[in-house]
């Protein structure tokens, strides 16, 4: 209640404005952390160019923890609907929560505002390459090559696709670049060995599955790969 009280009288107004204060801090806090937390699991689906994120590389995310992060991005957007950025957050908050569709709409949005968004191009790669529309995601994997084209993740994607579309030799030379650009890359080195693998070289294979392992030896879909050869000799 507010004193009738001069000095008093003025109280209410610096707390108000404090609290004001408070609750902008908070918000601004909010905003860093799903900033952050977006930022991580950018560079998280980068690095791992999006194969084996459910198996492996992304972090636990409940239900809710998703639906907060969605509901803030989409409102980023409404907000700003021209930024291509906050389209692929939020189009890779869809892929998280495995709605796939929506999130190659927004990125395609992306792309329509900035036609040399490599971002873009590389995540709707990696959605079209997960619902195995292999000739787009090679379409896009391509594009995004010619924009960064010192950055192995495009070469690793287009290495995967020629090899699901069997264009084996132009695969290995993707792939070779891929690694060249980032040696001992474990995710490269696997698809090195499915395209031995599906060469019917079941040797070389095993032992380029066995050389990923060296590198990363929890590395589930080479031990997968290995165990599954081993059973079939």
């Amino acid at each position: 209640m507010e004193s009738n009280t001069q000095p008093n009288a003025q109280e209410p107004s610096r707390i108000s404005e404090e609290t004001k204060k408070g609750k902008k801090i908070k918000s601004d806090r909010f905003k860093w952390w799903q900033s952050l937390l977006l930022l991580v699991g950018t560079l998280v689906i980068c690095l791992s160019a999006g194969y084996y994120i459910s198996q492996k590389y992304l972090w636990n995310q409940n239900a809710d923890e998703i639906e907060k992060q969605l509901a803030y991005y989409k409102a980023e957007v409404d907000q700003k609907p021209n930024d291509p950025q906050l389209r692929i957050n939020l189009g890779f908050t869809y892929f998280i929560k495995g709605d796939t569709q929506n999130a190659i709409d927004q990125y395609q949005t992306a792309i329509n505002l900035d036609k040399n968004s490599y971002d873009a191009y590389l995540n709707l790669s990696i959605a079209y390459d997960k619902e195995n529309q292999t000739d787009k995601s090679l379409q896009m994997a391509t594009k995004a090559a010619r924009l960064s084209p010192n950055d192995y993740k495009a070469k690793l994607l287009l290495g995967r696709n020629y090899r699901k579309l069997k264009m084996y030799s132009k695969a290995t030379n993707a792939l070779q670049d891929a690694l060249r650009l980032k040696p001992g890359n474990t995710d490269t080195l696997y698809e090195v060995g499915l395209v031995a693998e599906d060469q019917g070289d079941k040797k070389q294979a095993e032992q380029i599955f066995k050389e990923t392992l060296s590198y990363d030896p929890t590395f589930k879909p080479a031990i997968t790969e290995l165990d599954r050869l081993k059973k079939n000799n």
